[in-house]
């Protein structure tokens, strides 16, 4: 079996560490909190972001990127997007020559509008990146339930060598070139979630929810398109089976926020109380700033980031896009706006 370094003991990372620890790997995570560190030393828990699921005895956790990197065929990293960039560039000097690198983050670097892989490609050139994705809720994963995720690169070896790496008899691992639209699908689908949240919190309910999540997925697929993804990647499991995942569980953080605001809590108090991160508020505004560049229009996407920022109320919102003038589903087999 291999080694594997896991940056980030967030919920995620620490699922994923399990799967690797599970399947007989050699697991090192590297923690940013000490108290996470120690919890999983002490009790083989993380009892901040994943409590109850018990951690094999070959995951070790590190606080100092050399010694968790030590010795690592996979380099495995789950941070958030905002710090995405400046802890994988302190942890660089220390990844192995021959390591394959990998991101499990979903979101978009407000500031660059670079996805996960396009920063690890200029803080590790040698390392053809990929990009992990799929609908994964962390406790789930922890918990063993059958799962099927996909590892994206063009590199077909790295993607191959990966999927091999992970796969076990309940995580299942496919393969995809496509690095843009499965990074672009994971990081959108976190909108739609807030979407998702803020109608169920207003007390709209599944025929909303259907529509909302049917034409989010042509706006994903549009902008995708626009930048250069292909139509098939958004109605896979980075898309599609993700979208429904989080704009359907109340395991989702993100619909969480969105429900809180659809009941008419402020986003700052909601933040302000949450210990996790929900990617999909920084999101928006990177999704808003694409849209703008590549000229897609991308209504729920507008009318989000309206709510997020500018204090629009959530039935208003809802309201402007029932209203938006009418026009056909398809017409000449083009999807309409």
């Amino acid at each position: 079996m291999g080694r594997a370094t896991v940056v980030g003991a967030g919920s995620w990372g620490t699922a994923l560490a399990k799967v690797l620890g599970d399947k007989g790997h050699r697991v090192h995570m590297w923690s940013f909190e000490p108290s996470v560190a120690e919890q999983i030393r002490d009790v083989r828990e993380n009892r901040e972001y994943l409590p109850g699921v018990e951690l094999p005895p070959s995951v070790e956790v590190f606080l100092e990127f050399e010694a968790a990197l030590d010795g690592a065929d996979v380099v495995v990293a789950v941070v958030p997007s905002h710090v995405f960039r400046n802890v994988m560039a302190a942890a660089a000097p220390f990844v192995p020559r021959d390591a394959v690198v990998l991101s499990a983050t979903k979101g978009i670097e407000v500031d660059t509008l670079q996805r996960p892989t396009e920063i690890l490609s200029a803080l590790l050139p040698e390392h053809p990146p990929v990009a992990l994705s799929g609908p994964t809720f962390a406790r789930e994963v922890g918990e063993g339930d059958p799962t099927a995720i996909v590892a994206a690169s063009d590199d077909r070896a790295v993607a191959r060598e990966v999927q091999e790496f992970f796969k076990t008899e309940r995580f299942r691992v496919y393969t995809n070139d496509d690095v843009l639209g499965v990074e672009l699908a994971a990081a959108l689908k976190n909108i739609i979630a807030l979407a998702a949240g803020i109608a169920a919190g207003i007390g709209y309910r599944t025929n909303s929810r259907a529509a909302l999540i049917t034409r989010a997925l042509a706006e994903m697929t549009r902008l995708g398109l626009a930048m250069g993804a292909r139509a098939p990647t958004f109605a896979g499991l980075a898309g599609l089976g993700d979208l429904v995942l989080t704009c359907s569980s109340e395991l989702s953080r993100n619909r969480t926020v969105g429900v809180r605001l659809g009941r008419g809590e402020s986003l700052d108090d909601i933040l302000s109380g949450m210990k996790m991160v929900a990617e999909g508020v920084r999101t928006t505004k990177a999704a808003r700033q694409l849209a703008s560049s590549y000229q897609v229009e991308m209504p729920i996407v507008d009318e989000v980031h309206h709510i997020l920022f500018e204090g629009k109320s959530p039935k208003h919102a809802t309201a402007d896009l029932m209203l938006r003038e009418p026009k056909p589903e398809l017409w000449g087999g083009a999807d309409a706006t």
